[in-house]
């Protein structure tokens, strides 16, 4: 069910793609938005906590060398796993540094998601607005429709297969709480830069900001 949910979160991103219509922008923006504060919540108020009571105070290093991470694969997503791709093609190739750098972020995403169910739900919204960016990306770039489904399929792939390697793997297990720290790192990346960015010209209005509030509460309360 696990593997199954996360796949299907991709899948409902397409389908929110191909359903999208402009006067609806305002609403993925806050679906995107409440995405972004969720996640930031649910990381900080269980699975940090949580990681530090697991390790010694290198672990603070390793968070930090998943935001740096992120910034690396930044460089070569353009932003897509925070929502903004900044990419400007007619090209009808593979975009290979887009789907490899997404690769290895939502490989490495699945790590903790086995083991705590908060997280997942967190991962699980995040998904959605995400796997729906990157669709429209890929269709009105003018990708053929088999590039565009192998892109997603791939992408759907990882996750489950992070959370599949990190239960199997035996010899990971001695290092799983540094990669968990490194993925925290990577959500707070992510989270913080959705928050910022999801709006125009970086302003808050009140429904944005009582988005924000409600996604915060909720991760809370569960």
């Amino acid at each position: 069910m696990l593997y199954l949910s996360l796949i299907l979160a991709v899948a409902l991103g397409y389908g929110v793609a191909i359903g999208l219509k402009a006067k609806e922008t305002t609403r993925f923006n806050l679906l995107l938005a409440f995405s972004g504060a969720f996640l930031l919540s649910v990381t900080l108020f269980e699975y940090l906590p949580e990681l530090q009571l697991q390790s010694d105070k290198s672990i603070g290093l390793f968070i930090m060398g998943g935001i740096l991470l992120q910034l690396i694969l930044d460089f070569f997503s353009k932003g897509a796993e925070h929502g903004h791709i900044h990419i400007h093609t007619n090209s009808k190739q593979f975009p290979t540094a887009l789907f490899i750098s997404l690769c290895i972020h939502a490989l490495l995403e699945g790590i903790p998601v086995a083991e705590n169910q908060h997280l997942l739900y967190g991962v699980l919204i995040h998904k959605v607005p995400i796997a729906a960016i990157l669709a429209i990306f890929l269709i009105h770039s003018g990708y053929a429709s088999w590039i565009t489904l192998s892109f997603l399929t791939g992408f759907a792939l990882m996750t489950p297969l992070g959370s599949f390697l990190s239960q199997q793997i035996t010899e990971l297990q001695e290092y799983l709480v540094y990669l968990n720290a490194l993925v925290v790192g990577i959500f707070l990346h992510v989270s913080t830069t959705i928050l910022f960015e999801s709006n125009k010209n970086h302003s808050f209005n009140l429904i944005k900001l009582l988005t924000v509030i409600v996604a915060i509460a909720i991760a809370y309360s569960i």
